[in-house]
């Protein structure tokens, strides 16, 4: 199995791959969190994004859910910017294409 990714069992019993987008600590929370990808698709065509706790020193993981709002507010900020982040590397490029 690559570092990057790993399998899930469904509530259908299928061996999903996923893979691992980034992983942190939370200093708020004291908690480690997994954030992944099955490469699903939304209805909107969106890739989905789904975020776990995890513990970094087990080798056997057992992705544990999360639960609070607090949690959920910590992963959408870091979320929102790393999109913000990507967008303007992608404008940025895209601007210097244009000088040329």
């Amino acid at each position: 199995m690559e570092e990057n990714t790993f399998k899930i069992i469904n509530d259908k019993g299928e061996e999903i791959i996923c893979d691992v987008l980034f992983t942190f600590d939370s200093e708020e929370t004291k908690k480690s969190y997994i954030v992944y990808t099955d490469n699903s698709k939304d209805e909107q065509g969106n890739i989905q994004v789904f975020a776990s706790i995890y513990d970094p020193n087990k080798a056997d993981q057992k992705l544990e859910p999360i639960t609070t709002d607090q949690e959920w507010k910590v992963i959408e900020t870091i979320l929102n910017t790393l999109q913000e982040e990507i967008k303007k590397k992608i404008d940025s490029a895209a601007e210097g294409n244009n000088e040329q």
